[in-house]
């Protein structure tokens, strides 16, 4: 029983120290003057002047009149000119002619050939053509389509390498094929055509 007597008074006085409200004393001191300067209460006010205004220059205007001049009549004589009148000639030149492109095809009745047939055109290239010695050396082979058109008389024109292999080879096709015979020409219903074809010329290394 005294334990818990003693037990609750502890509590008691544990809620009363928390609860217990600690009231600070504070002292007004009364400064009063004793911090103000007396040079800093009479301090005079600065005025500004505001600038002067520009002064304005008066001119004044004299008129002078010169009574003494005099004003002399000039004669002038001049000749008409007669001015030719150019006319506007509108010359007809009627309509500009339309240019007419030649369609060459690459397939006719008869289909122009090489003397003895195109093996012995691939005999003629053999036989004159020269392996170039760049392409030699780098080991260069392949093949090389020539486009050329066989004309009416059966003479090659127009030569031109559409797809080479480079290092010579291709020049050395178009001086071949430039130098070729006359081909027999197409045909187109009995007569002489023009005829575009196309060729690949082979380079191996043997």
């Amino acid at each position: 029983m005294f334990f818990n007597i003693g037990l609750v008074l502890s509590l008691l006085m544990v809620i009363s120290a928390f609860e217990w409200k600690f009231v600070e004393s504070v002292s007004v001191v009364d400064i009063g003057d004793n911090f103000i300067d007396d040079e800093l209460i009479n301090i005079p006010v600065t005025e500004h002047k505001p600038p002067p205004k520009p002064q304005l220059k008066q001119i004044t205007v004299i008129d002078i009149v010169d009574d003494n001049i005099e004003l002399e009549e000039i004669d002038v004589d001049f000749d008409a000119i007669e001015v030719d009148v150019i006319e506007n000639v509108i010359y007809d030149l009627g309509e500009p002619e339309e240019e007419i492109v030649e369609e060459i095809p690459y397939i006719v009745e008869t289909m122009p050939s090489f003397e003895g047939g195109i093996g012995e055109f691939y005999k003629f290239v053999g036989k004159n053509l020269k392996y170039p010695s760049q392409a030699r050396r780098m080991g260069i082979e392949g093949k090389v389509f020539v486009h050329f058109i066989i004309d009416k008389d059966g003479s090659l024109r127009d030569i031109k390498v559409v797809r080479g292999i480079g290092a010579g080879c291709d020049e050395e096709v178009f001086r071949i094929v430039n130098k070729s015979p006359k081909w027999n020409p197409g045909k187109q219903r009995g007569r002489p055509v023009k005829v575009r074809m196309m060729l690949p010329i082979t380079f191996k290394l043997q």
